[in-house]
């Protein structure tokens, strides 16, 4: 299994928690009921409820290994970090041709673009890291180089 850092906030590694008891503590139960009323209805080779709660069940199963292994790499991002640079948990203010944005920069395991959370691994994550206010950024993505200027760190 992968065992790169997973780079987390506090309420990030609170929310994976959650779910992880979730999928232990109820879907995991669940499942396994199915799986036995289905278990019950006899001729599995032609019992469509029996495979649909066996593949529910390889989902759930799945997904909890994914969460305990992102739970077990955790690296918590320093909340109090420095506003000189950017950094993991910081939040960038910059200007571009299309306008002024502000990314906070996350781990992949928080992501949400539409919310402006943008991964430390994405092209424009991976260029704002390190950089100062004042700084020009060019990132490279599929539709062309933009320029960005951070305008402000927090």
């Amino acid at each position: 299994m992968n065992s790169k850092p997973t780079y987390l906030s506090k309420d990030g590694l609170h929310k994976l928690r959650a779910e992880l008891d979730e999928m232990i503590s109820v879907k995991r139960p669940e499942v396994a009921n199915r799986i036995h009323d289905a278990k019950e209805h006899g001729d599995l080779s032609e019992n469509a409820e029996y495979e649909d709660a066996k593949n529910e069940q390889a989902f759930v199963e799945g997904r909890i290994q994914t969460l305990e292994a992102l739970i077990k790499n955790a690296t918590i991002i320093d909340e109090n970090h420095s506003t000189d640079h950017v950094q993991i948990g910081s939040t960038v203010a910059v200007e571009s041709a299309d306008g002024k944005t502000t990314f906070t920069i996350v781990g992949s395991a928080e992501t949400n673009p539409a919310e402006g959370r943008i991964s430390n691994e994405s092209p424009v994550g991976r260029a704002l890291l390190g950089k100062k206010k004042g700084d020009k950024v060019v990132v490279q993505v599929p539709a062309g180089d933009s320029v960005y200027k951070i305008v402000g760190i927090s």
